[in-house]
């Protein structure tokens, strides 16, 4: 059942609702100055109408005299409740059940193939990938990484409730150096599979195998100084929205929008052994419109990423790194909701690499997330990468 609606509410009503569902309920309720979030899976699993109706009667009391807020409360997907007494961002009125239709997890889904070359939302490299090599060098590589995420947040506070999020991800992808006028040019395609499932309290929002948006790229390198470990290169990224998707689902592989990223990458040598990586990205997000169980329209705004690296080679073939990732902006509108998801994800890597042959090398990353603003906190994420020259 949904329950909606426009109603007037003070900042002091939103501490008396916060007193009242936090305690004892298993709600998550925080106010901020003049703002709060209730959200509460597990009364929306197993009491949706009574908490709803509740609420609703609550905030239409006639002496509630100030501010705009809006509920919205929605079937037993694992969605959200949320009231605010900021700024109304959508036009006065019942909302009809079809714009109340974005799902919490949509949010919580941005790092899901983080980790590799390539991401869901995330531009994320490994170090060393804007290293130039010879014209008519072949790559061929297979990426995988298991991810477990057991904690959800939203606007920075995580919600007490067992929320799981698990996913085994591998990535094909194929890349050729070719000599185009001045530079050093690697088109390239990648295409990701794997599976993905919900666990613990959200085990309901069941899981998704098969295949990711295929990808496309092309690296131009600008700077290429082989004997100063010296490289800078652009590459743009077109996502085609090729993978499984299905808006009953809660949970896809595919994101049914295109998507296009414009990635920087700068390799310096800072002394004979150690290597510094600086890596920033914009992503532009198409529209996907065909979002939810009603089909309503998903927006998002660009999402900026920087990536930082350092590698130490104790010989030519073997060395170890560690970096550091950062994620801004990248909020999503749901049938014109504003959804205030923007992830915030930092996120840190350690790892290896060593050419067991001169033409294959072996990579291995471990790595979490350090904070999260809104959705999934990865606990641990295990990188496993296989390079093959030819």
């Amino acid at each position: 059942m949904g329950v909606s609606n426009w109603v007037n509410l003070t900042p002091s009503h939103c501490l008396s609702l916060s007193q009242r569902y936090s305690g004892t309920n298993p709600a998550l309720a925080s106010t901020t100055s003049n703002v709060i979030h209730i959200i509460d899976l597990y009364e929306v699993f197993h009491q949706t109408e009574k908490l709803a109706q509740a609420l609703l009667n609550d905030i239409t009391k006639p002496d509630i005299p100030s501010g705009l807020a809006l509920i919205i409360n929605k079937n037993n997907k694992g969605d959200v409740m949320k009231m605010s007494t900021g700024p109304a961002r959508a036009n006065p009125g019942r909302l009809s059940r079809e714009r109340l239709q974005a799902h919490l997890l949509h949010a919580s889904l941005f790092g899901l193939m983080a980790g590799f070359s390539c991401g869901a939302l995330a531009m994320d490299v490994d170090a060393g990938d804007y290293t130039a090599l010879p014209k008519d060098t072949n790559l061929g590589l297979l990426y995988y990484q298991h991810a477990e995420r057991n904690a959800l947040y939203a606007d920075g506070h995580k919600v007490p409730i067992h929320a799981g999020l698990d996913s085994d991800i591998g990535i094909l992808r194929g890349v050729h150096f070719m000599q185009l006028g001045d530079y050093i040019v690697d088109p390239q395609f990648l295409l990701p599979f794997g599976n993905v499932r919900a666990k613990d309290d959200l085990k309901d929002l069941g899981s998704d195998s098969g295949i990711g948006d295929l990808i496309l790229a092309a690296t131009v390198w600008l700077v290429n100084e082989p004997e100063k470990r010296r490289y800078f290169g652009i590459t743009p990224f077109l996502f085609v929205p090729t993978g499984s998707y299905d808006k009953d689902n809660a949970i896809n592989l595919g994101e049914n929008r295109w998507k296009f990223t414009l990635q920087s990458g700068y390799i310096t040598g800072l002394t004979d052994k150690v290597t510094l990586d600086l890596v920033g990205d914009v992503t532009f997000f198409g529209h996907n419109n065909d979002y939810g169980n009603a089909g309503v329209t998903q927006k998002q705004e660009p999402l900026y990423q920087g990536q930082a690296f350092l590698r130490y080679n104790f010989t030519e073939r073997f060395d170890v790194r560690a970096g550091v990732s950062k994620l801004w902006g990248g909020e999503s509108e749901i049938a014109g909701l504003d959804m205030n998801d923007k992830p915030g994800t930092s996120k840190y890597t350690v790892g290896t690499s060593y050419f067991v042959t001169p033409s294959t090398q072996l990579m291995a990353n471990y790595g979490q997330d350090m904070s999260v603003d809104s959705g999934f906190k990865e606990e641990r994420r295990i990188n496993l990468r296989l390079l093959q020259l030819f």
